[in-house]
């Protein structure tokens, strides 16, 4: 895996640009079951998900039901798709108290359509830290099949990505929507829809945090379509991870993580490949300084207009900024949190589009505070560690994100 590669399907996996979507009520009546996979279908109908699967342990799986939502609009439809059956997370190495999952999802589409909402409502709130949808065009699919049926079990690990990304870029994330902790339905923008092909599959991936215990879950999404003969302009999400170098406070216990190397080689342990991903953060942005706010820069490739903005962190977040065209008289920014929520993770909406020429620089600055820890319940019982870019809950991470059309 090249270092590019690393960064791309980490970033895209983290990519939680929450309110580019939304869900609806559910209507209708039918369903169908995915032949993706043997072992990872999935519903694509109006009504609930699966219920009455049970974990290893003989515990209830908890399914989300369908929520109401906001009218339809003329030509839209519903489309609820579920996890198969109920998974039960575990650390898939041995190691760590997070797991990443994939499972495939058919939407059984006959025609090309938008994406004009959606809304992914996890089964196990308080077990799951994100979920991410990620588009599979038509010529992925027998790729993702192998992957599906090279593994155990419902789905596959999938840190960092879900190993079968396209080569799309950072300024082009191959994903359809996600949530995170205070994500919400929403609608897109009237004119504005992510495309997805006839034939296609999504992935959903689900990250789980142990640290609440390891619970029978089936998340499912509610999807806002719309014909593609409908002129829509395809909304795109440009990611923009920034490195994480938080050593240790001097006045505390030094612990063996305390030491940067250490660190990262621990990251890789629990997340294989995807670990290194403080390091390849060096090559994206340039020289990095070990310190508590942390910046990186990206230049536009080509024109866009920005339509939202979001940013991630973990629970040792401060705030977060995200800039255009630093320093110059230019200078304009599109989303600005002061003090971050973990709890509140939705993208912002821009009151009026930000229109970005090819060469503009576009900038995301994180502040990370160690000092968080001594507060908040997940660090209880842990010793003090240098933190860099990861996977976990208790790692962290400083991702902005742009929500595009291209003229």
């Amino acid at each position: 895996m090249t270092p590019r590669s690393v960064l791309r399907t980490a970033a895209a996996t983290l990519a939680l640009g929450l309110g580019l979507t939304a869900c609806s009520t559910t209507g209708g009546t039918g369903r169908a079951t995915s032949t993706a996979s043997s072992k990872a279908s999935s519903t694509a109908s109006s009504s609930p998900a699966p219920s009455g699967h049970t974990g290893p342990a003989g515990d209830a799986a908890v399914t989300a039901k369908p929520v109401a939502s906001r009218p339809l609009r003329p030509g839209e439809r519903l489309l609820r798709m579920a996890m198969p059956t109920a998974y039960t997370p575990s650390a898939p190495y041995g190691h760590g108290t997070d797991d990443y999952r994939c499972f495939v999802l058919d939407p059984h589409l006959r025609h090309d359509a938008f994406i004009t909402g959606l809304n992914i409502l996890p089964g196990q709130p308080q077990v799951v830290h994100h979920v991410i949808l990620f588009r599979v065009p038509p010529d992925k699919v027998p790729a993702v099949e192998a992957k599906d049926r090279a593994e155990k079990g419902e789905g596959w690990t999938c840190f960092g990505g879900t190993g079968v990304e396209s080569n799309e870029a950072l300024d082009n994330a191959p994903w359809l929507g996600a949530w995170a902790p205070g994500g919400h339905e929403q609608v897109m923008a009237k004119g504005v829809g992510v495309p997805l092909q006839k034939g296609s599959r999504v992935i959903m991936q689900v990250h789980y945090n142990l640290l609440a215990g390891a619970r029978p879950d089936i998340s499912s999404t509610q999807l806002r379509l719309a014909p593609a003969t409908k002129k829509l302009a395809a909304l795109q999400t440009v990611l923009l991870p920034a490195p994480v170098e938080l050593p240790c406070r001097p006045s505390h216990d030094q612990g063996p993580l305390c030491d940067r190397s250490a660190s990262v080689a621990d990251a890789q342990q629990r997340f294989g490949d995807v670990g290194q991903v403080a390091d390849y953060l060096h090559l994206l942005c340039g020289p990095v300084k070990p310190g508590p706010v942390q910046s990186c820069d990206q230049t536009m490739k080509s024109a866009a207009t920005i339509r939202a903005a979001a940013g991630h962190m973990h629970l040792l977040g401060r705030s977060i900024r995200i800039t255009v065209d630093p320093g110059t008289p230019r200078a304009r920014t599109v989303l600005d949190i002061p003090v971050w929520d973990f709890d509140n993770q939705g993208a912002k909406p821009l009151a009026k589009p930000v229109h970005l020429a090819a060469g503009d620089t576009v900038r995301v600055t994180c502040r990370h505070d160690q000092s968080l820890r001594d507060r908040l319940p997940a660090f209880r019982g842990t010793r003090e560690k240098y933190v860099v870019w990861g996977e976990g809950t208790t790692d962290e991470m400083c991702l902005g994100l742009l929500l595009v059309t291209r003229p």
